[in-house]
């Protein structure tokens, strides 16, 4: 019985994972395979160009990211990058795309590697939905 009442446990444990809430983030890939899986996707990159000590980041990873409708939008047009500036291929990143502060959200056409459009700060859901629906225009145009 003990048995049977661990593997539901596990079993929901593990469903409830796979239920996507917010934005889901590409996790330990390099820049360049975010971009070949863009290109693959035929997707702009949303990439949160972030510090740990930043507390607007940590708002926004906490308060925004999170939100259900913003998660299903972002990652049906998305393929999103959570990239830190100051480690890895970040300071490389920072000075490519010219990161002044933080955060920098970006959305990026993965084929030429330019800015389709970035916002500064820290933005509240719908202002960031708003944001998100300008740069998937723009990939359209």
């Amino acid at each position: 019985m003990k048995k049977v009442a661990i593997v539901c446990i596990l079993l929901l444990s593990i469903s409830s994972l796979s239920i996507a809430q917010g934005i889901v983030f590409e996790r330990n890939k390099s820049w360049n395979e975010i971009v070949q899986k863009a290109k693959a996707e035929n997707k702009l990159i949303f990439m949160d160009a972030y510090t740990v000590w930043c507390g607007p980041c940590k708002a926004l990873q906490a308060r925004v990211f999170p939100d259900k409708e913003l998660g299903e939008y972002f990652n049906s047009n998305f393929v999103n990058a959570k990239i830190d500036m100051e480690r890895g291929e970040g300071p490389t990143l920072a000075s490519k795309f010219r990161v002044r502060a933080y955060p920098t959200l970006f959305f990026i056409d993965p084929n030429t590697q330019k800015i389709v459009t970035q916002a500064l700060g820290f933005r509240q859901i719908e202002d960031l939905m708003q944001i998100g629906k300008q740069a998937a225009a723009k990939k359209s145009i």
